[in-house]
């Protein structure tokens, strides 16, 4: 227990060490908190002043026949979309907006853990500290999973490298930049990977289903992508044979009852169970989701290249390296993870894996935005836990090879940890022609 505690503590003070005068303020994107200070006046929709960017808008208009609609004015033709799917052309819309309505366009389970500090200081709430304490849990889970892995006989790691492993993914990884931001973004990546981190420990043996069914649910409503977590808690459930219905039906009560919620929260703001926000985004991508929509194979081979293929740039003087805006490979912020490709064991869990990663990883790989800006493939954290137990059931030795592998991809988030969106003579958002060229 005590090994335990001195994680938790450890993540705490080195997050909060770099995250720094942070801590003392609000960050520049608090839609979370905006959210929680609205539930707690009753009502889903954000007043304006709004900050930052990403918000839902609404417009509610008057046609020539009388009727009052709600939607979007469209931008790559001259329609009105309206909430119900239907295009209005603009000769048919009175002008101006008979009202305008915003929306956080995220799913909403992240803004419950932002409640207390709305509760607090209302629209002027904290989200630093909160993301950085939820982060700092981090660590003791990551443990308390690849322990579980031992005990099951996955995973022939003894605690010590289990140790080495933990420090990979809490600070060799490109959580060490996002845990220290606060913003809407970062802190749902931070919330979902201790999601993934309960339900990969729940969905070991299919072992705890009613825990795995709700840290599912919770995630699918802080990551979209992570509800397509489920092949492992199946999976493990079919292996251990005992009894598998029952142990399907107490997994996806929970399942169930959260996407049950996010589907009455969506239709109460947008008339769709399925939407969430994003369609009605204020962005200047709006041509392309219109074009292209919000998920296409279009968007495929530009995804594909920032998570496998960027590299800092060498200048020659000072600062001496440039990041684009879509940051660095996954390889090469995270080194470690070249042994996935390479185990020396397959126990059984490792194909269960392969199919949780593929599916959580599809979306984000045909997603209209790469992630953009960011030290590295930030969308990489919706699957990196399961990365994580491959390493950890592949058997590899973690020699002397792999620990300076470990320590070289914590001396890289170390400096993205301390520079992303402190010093941006380091980044080069936009400022070449290749990155403009991937950023549409």
């Amino acid at each position: 227990m005590k090994v335990y505690a001195a994680l938790f503590a450890i993540g705490l003070v080195v997050y909060g060490a770099f995250a720094g005068g942070r801590l003392g303020h609000q960050s520049q994107a608090p839609q979370f908190v905006y959210q929680a200070d609205a539930w707690l006046h009753g009502h889903a929709s954000i007043q304006p002043p709004l900050i930052d960017n990403d918000w839902a808008k609404l417009e509610t208009v008057t046609l020539t026949d009388g009727r009052e609609v709600q939607g979007r004015r469209m931008t790559t033709q001259p329609m009105f979309h309206t909430v119900s799917g239907e295009e209005v052309a603009f000769a048919q819309v009175k002008a101006p907006p008979v009202a305008t309505t915003w929306y956080m366009s995220f799913p909403p389970f992240p803004t419950l853990l932002m409640v207390p500090s709305a509760a607090i200081s209302g629209r002027a709430g904290n989200d630093v500290v909160p993301t950085v304490i939820i982060a700092a849990l981090i660590l003791p889970l990551a443990l308390l999973l690849l322990r579980r892995l031992a005990a099951a006989g996955l995973s022939l790691r003894t605690r010590r490298e289990d140790l080495w492993l933990v420090a990979m993914l809490a600070f060799g990884s490109v959580l060490f930049f996002s845990a220290v931001q606060g913003k809407v973004w970062y802190t749902a990546h931070v919330v979902g990977i201790v999601l993934a981190l309960i339900y990969a420990w729940a969905s070991i043996e299919a072992k705890y289903p009613i825990i795995a069914g709700l840290a599912l649910g919770a995630a699918a409503l802080t990551r979209t992508p992570m509800a397509f977590m489920f092949p492992l808690f199946v999976l493990e459930a079919w292996r251990m044979r005992a009894p598998l219905g029952r142990s399907i039906v107490r997994f996806a009560l929970p399942v169930v009852g959260f996407a049950a919620l996010g589907m009455a929260y969506n239709y109460a703001r947008f008339h769709s169970f399925s939407e969430f926000g994003h369609t009605y985004l204020d962005v200047r991508q709006q041509a392309q989701i219109e074009q292209w929509g919000l998920a296409s194979y279009h968007y495929f081979a530009r995804n594909l290249t920032v998570a496998f293929t960027l590299l800092p740039e060498w200048l020659g003087h000072a600062p001496w390296i440039s990041i684009g805006g879509h940051g660095l490979a996954m390889w090469f912020t995270t080194p470690l993870l070249l042994f996935v490709a390479w185990p020396r064991d397959k126990p059984v869990i490792h194909r269960a894996l392969w199919l949780t990663i593929a599916l959580v990883a599809i979306p984000s790989l045909l997603y209209q935005n790469s992630g953009w800006v960011q030290f590295g493939y930030r969308f990489s954290l919706d699957y990196l836990v399961f990365l994580l137990m491959l390493i950890a059931i592949g058997g590899r030795p973690l020699n002397a090879l792999a620990k300076t592998l470990i320590v070289v991809g914590i001396v890289i988030n170390l400096f993205g940890a301390y520079t992303f969106d402190r010093d941006w003579s380091y980044y080069r958002v936009g400022g070449n022609a290749y990155d403009v060229l991937v950023a549409h």
